[in-house]
C-alpha cells in the first residue's frame, strides 16, 4: 500500500531533481529516504526559490512516485555525497501556492511540520494538494 510524503527544498533545488529524476531530502541524509518505498508519492514544497538566496516561492512545486526503494550516494563535490533515490516526476504540473491549501482543516494539522524537511500525510490530503497541481 502506498505512502505519501511532503518533502521540503528550494525551488531551484526541486527542479534539479525533476529534471535528473532524483529525490533528495534534508540536505542529503539517508534517514527520510529510508521511510518511503517503492511505489510510495512524495509532494515538494518550496518554501523559497534557491537555497542561497531569500527570496519567497511558498509552492508546491512537484508530484513523483518512488521508482525503487534503493538509495544511493553521488558526489556532488569534495566532501558532500547526499544520498538519493530515483522518482519518476509527473509532467505537467502547476505549482500551486501554499495559500490555496493553507484553510484547509486538514492542512492544518499538519502545516507546523513544514520545518522538519519531510513527513508523511495522509491520502486525503495528498490528492487535494495534487489534485489542484493536475487541474
Amino acid at each position: 500500500m502506498s505512502k505519501y510524503w511532503i518533502g521540503v527544498a528550494s525551488e531551484d533545488h526541486v527542479k534539479h531533481g525533476v529534471t535528473e529524476g532524483f529525490c533528495q531530502l534534508c540536505h542529503g541524509k539517508s534517514s527520510p529516504l529510508k521511510k518511503m518505498k517503492e511505489e510510495d508519492w512524495i509532494i515538494y514544497y518550496s518554501p523559497k526559490e534557491s537555497l542561497n538566496k531569500k527570496t519567497p516561492c511558498q509552492k508546491f512545486t512537484a508530484i513523483g512516485q518512488i521508482l525503487s526503494s534503493n538509495i544511493y550516494q553521488v558526489e556532488m563535490f569534495p566532501g558532500f555525497q547526499p544520498y538519493r533515490m530515483n522518482v519518476n516526476f509527473l509532467d505537467s504540473i502547476t505549482p500551486v501556492p501554499l495559500n490555496k491549501v493553507s484553510n484547509s482543516p486538514l492542512w492544518q494539522e499538519y502545516r507546523s511540520r513544514l520545518r522538519f524537511g519531510h513527513f508523511e500525510i495522509p491520502k486525503e490530503l495528498f490528492f487535494m494538494i495534487s489534485d489542484l497541481m493536475t487541474h
